[in-house]
């Protein structure tokens, strides 16, 4: 399933469950329902921003932006962990609020009922888009992924506090879950605005791409070739590698540049959505790529 069809797919989601949580609350009058409803709130607002990112995203590259516009996911999971933040606050705002005033919490079943049903949705949609997220090397996906997990965490402690809410009579119980929800959805937040914080970075591929590219290239790698000055880097679903290939300085440049055209076409077929780039050198001579001072 394609990256956007899963981001509307989660808006739909998102307006079910905040029809049903707010529902659940109304019903019942409990802060950590209100909690779980306000995090849903937050998965709708995500939900559309991603999409408008995504948008962008796929935008091909122009005169401005010659490696595409793919950064642009990055926004979108930092903006989403912004999000989650906030809603935490406001959290643990309205719960301590309830525990020094304690009401108490009527239509119980209901509610849970209510809350139990959008978390599967919830539970399932998520679990989709993180294969999708894997799949596509969509860091957009797999915020919003992490947050309906988080969402889904969210909702079985609030229906735990009801639960010994209901047993024991305890009211304090509720604003008390109510604010270690909050807490978990801080540490959620924290990990998403992290991962887009690194990706805007320029932080190389994963390990496992990485090894399917020396793979790649022990395939070509003979007494005469050998390849040298490698560096790579992530911008959302795309994937960019720069090196040098030193061939022998006998060698016509015709049969270089087609042995580099044939390395090149291989390791773009071996790892989607890369961009690799091969400068070709003589066995004699050696770059001063690493010897660049950055600038102060």
């Amino acid at each position: 399933m394609q990256v956007r069809t899963l981001l509307r797919l989660s808006v739909v989601v998102a307006i079910m469950a905040i029809a049903m949580k707010t529902l659940a609350w109304w019903l019942t009058g409990s802060v950590g329902l209100l909690s779980d409803a306000m995090e849903s709130f937050v998965n709708l607002a995500s939900a559309l921003f991603a999409l408008a990112m995504v948008t962008i995203a796929a935008r091909p590259a122009d005169d401005d932006h010659p490696f595409g516009h793919t950064k642009a996911e990055y926004f979108s999971s930092g903006f989403e962990g912004l999000l989650i933040a906030g809603a935490a606050v406001a959290i643990i705002w309205t719960a301590v609020l309830r525990f020094l005033h304690p009401q108490p919490i009527e239509g119980i079943g209901i509610g849970i009922t209510l809350t139990v049903v959008s978390s599967v949705f919830n539970g399932l949609l998520a679990w989709k888009m993180m294969a999708a997220s894997r799949q596509h090397r969509s860091i957009v996906l797999e915020a919003d992924a992490r947050h309906l997990y988080a969402d889904v965490w969210t909702s079985a402690g609030v229906v735990v506090g009801l639960g010994l809410v209901h047993l024991t009579g305890w009211l304090w119980l509720d604003p008390v879950v109510g604010i270690l929800v909050a807490l978990n959805i801080i540490r959620e937040g924290a990990r998403v605005v992290w991962g887009s914080v690194e990706g805007l970075m320029d932080k190389a591929v994963e390990p496992e791409v990485q090894a399917r590219i020396d793979e790649t290239l022990a395939r070509f790698a003979e007494a005469q070739v050998r390849f040298d000055d490698m560096v790579t880097r992530r911008a959302g679903s795309r994937r960019f590698l720069d090196m040098h290939m030193h061939v022998p300085a006998v060698w016509t440049l015709g049969r270089a540049a087609t042995l580099r055209g044939e390395v090149e076409a291989a390791l773009m077929r071996e790892v989607k959505g890369l961009r690799a780039s091969i400068q070709l050198l003589p066995s004699n001579v050696e770059a001063e790529f690493n010897a660049v001072e950055p600038t102060p």
